[in-house]
């Protein structure tokens, strides 16, 4: 597997190999290596990195890289070096930083080195499955992250199993027994959010009648999943960048930091890069949070996955398969044969769908295996039993195969299912608890 680690990691004493990205100004895209006793930013050609911005002054700063970031020290310029919204003398800046020279914005990134890791050889890791080269490479990355406290952030498709493999992290880590809590940063009300995640004290604002503890308390000794992290409003990303450094946060409306020993794990369907340079994600959050990066790859990029991943569905929902040699036939080749734009949840679904909508005892081959665009079926009517009692397990196989490809199209977002649905969200709450159906946890083994 290839992935990229920074030296800030391998040698915390030593100055970093870094680099200085041009993100936005007249030579927007250019890229450096930063010497170790650092450089001069300035309009003349007599400075180490000459910039045309009529904003920059003839030796506006200079740029020197440490242990722990960038030691950044404006030199008396006209229009000032920024950070952050503020003016600066001298500081001390985090890899990831976005520093403001003029009118151009400049990038301090740590030197990236790829590692080559040899594929594991195993065919699953935790609920993870599949046997192709790629999954393989994947779960030798996260079988050595798992061993580390090194923060990980997970990248890919919406359905690729992001949240699967953060738990599968978690359970092959020394904090397996600690908590393994979940915070959506999608499916979170904007105006909660630093609540949820930080907590807050009783009379913090309106409706506060208690404290509350937030994601970070409660996974104290544990992991915390941050998913969707892409999401997180820039105002909090200060905040949860000072807890990712020191370990510490103030509660909404506390006087007081409080420390919590957890490890992270965010992932997001977002390219975190192109937020960075667009000014929407902070970059030093991103390298924070960066530490080991992993791609899961889309289910059409691993299709020989199919058969291992269909048997895993179908021995969750209770159907026996001997061997994947079992699955052959007609219904496996269909699940061969697409594309999967919703990825391993889809075939999650479909498998799922397929069971519910089956005759009971059934084999995978007498199936009613649906993907893609609807498709008409006819149902078993069975006349050995009376009208009510063959009536009745139909409706609720359909009600089965509704919600779950409610849950599966609106991702676990109640709000919005139930008014697709037509439905009031504490009915389709209660029609889910009727059914066994856990939204978002239970019923979601995305592979």
């Amino acid at each position: 597997m290839f992935t990229r680690t920074t030296n800030q990691m391998e040698r915390p004493t030593a100055p970093l190999r870094s680099r200085l990205r041009v993100l936005h100004g007249p030579e927007a895209g250019l890229e450096i290596e930063l010497p170790r006793a650092g450089l001069v930013i300035g309009a003349s050609e007599a400075s180490d990195v000459t910039l045309s911005d009529p904003l920059v002054s003839s030796r506006h700063c200079s740029v020197r890289p440490t242990a722990g970031g960038f030691e950044v020290t404006d030199l008396g310029s006209t229009n000032g070096t920024s950070y952050d919204g503020a003016l600066l003398a001298k500081a001390r800046l985090p890899v990831g930083a976005v520093l403001g020279v003029g009118s151009t914005l400049l990038q301090l990134l740590p030197d990236e080195e790829v590692l080559e890791i040899p594929p594991s050889a195993a065919t699953s890791f935790g609920n993870l499955v599949g046997s192709s080269l790629a999954m393989r490479r994947i779960y030798a990355l996260l079988d050595r992250a798992a061993a580390s406290n090194a923060s990980v952030l997970l990248l890919g498709e919406s359905g690729t199993g992001k949240e699967v493999a953060a738990r599968a992290v978690h359970d092959a880590s020394p904090r397996r027994n600690g908590p393994f809590v979940i915070f959506d940063g999608g499916a979170a009300a904007e105006n909660l959010v630093e609540s949820d995640l930080f907590g807050h004290t009783r009379g913090a604002f309106t409706g506060a009648d208690r404290d509350r503890l937030g994601a970070f308390a409660l996974a104290h000794g544990g992991t915390l999943f941050l998913d969707e992290i892409g999401d997180l409003p820039l105002r909090l990303q200060p905040k949860l960048l000072r807890l990712l450094e020191t370990g510490t946060v103030q509660p909404v409306g506390g006087a007081r930091q409080q420390a919590y020993d957890v490890r992270i794990i965010a992932a997001t369907h977002h390219d975190l890069r192109t937020e960075v340079a667009r000014g929407t994600f902070r970059g030093d959050v991103y390298y924070r949070l960066a530490v080991v990066e992993v791609h899961l790859p889309a289910l059409r990029e691993r299709l020989d996955d199919i058969p291992d991943l269909t048997r895993a569905f179908l021995e969750r929902e209770g159907v026996r398969v001997p061997s994947v040699d079992a699955l052959a036939g007609k219904n496996l080749d269909r699940l061969r044969g697409y594309s999967w734009p919703g990825n391993v949840r889809e075939l999650r679904n479909a498998i799922s769908r397929a069971v519910a909508l089956g005759p009971k005892g059934a084999c995978f081959a007498e199936m009613p295996v649906m993907i893609g665009s609807v498709q008409r079926f006819e149902p078993e009517a069975p006349i050995d039993r009376p009208f009510s009692e063959a009536k009745a397990e139909l409706v609720e196989q359909f009600e089965k195969a509704y919600v779950r490809n409610l849950l599966a199209k609106y991702g676990d977002n109640m709000t919005e299912a139930a008014k697709v649905a037509g439905l009031e969200r504490k009915h389709l709450y209660r029609i889910l608890a009727r059914l066994g159906i856990t939204p978002g946890r239970g019923d979601r083994n995305d592979g």
